[in-house]
C-alpha cells in the first residue's frame, strides 16, 4: 500500500491501486466509477471519478451482491456465467445506482 500522501499526489495523473479498488465495490455507484487503468484524468473527464469508497478501504466489500455464495464462485459456474443471464440483473455502467 502506498502512503496516503503519495497516493493523493499520484491520483492526479495515474490510477493508483486504491483508486481502482473502489471500482470493485458491491455498491453500483462505486462499481460504476474509476474505470481507468492507467491515466486518472479519463475518470475525471467523464465524471466517473470517486475518491473513496463509502465504507472506507478497510471496510469495503468487493464483488457483486448477486454473486456472494461460494457456489457462484466455482470455476464451472464462472465459465458458464456469460450464458446463464444472471449477470444481466446488475446495472453496470449506470450512474447514480
Amino acid at each position: 500500500r502506498l502512503p496516503l500522501w503519495l497516493d493523493r499526489i499520484l491520483r492526479l495523473v495515474v490510477v493508483t491501486p486504491d483508486m481502482h479498488r473502489v471500482h470493485h465495490s458491491i455498491y453500483p455507484r462505486e462499481t460504476n466509477s474509476n474505470f481507468g487503468f492507467n491515466l486518472s484524468w479519463w475518470d475525471r473527464l467523464f465524471g466517473t471519478y470517486k475518491a473513496q469508497p463509502t465504507d472506507g478501504h478497510e471496510g469495503m466489500t468487493i464483488g457483486l451482491r448477486q454473486f456472494r455464495e461460494a457456489s457462484d464462485l466455482t470455476l464451472p459456474r464462472l465459465l458458464l456465467l456469460p450464458f446463464t443471464g444472471k449477470q444481466g440483473k446488475y446495472s453496470i455502467n449506470q450512474r447514480g445506482g
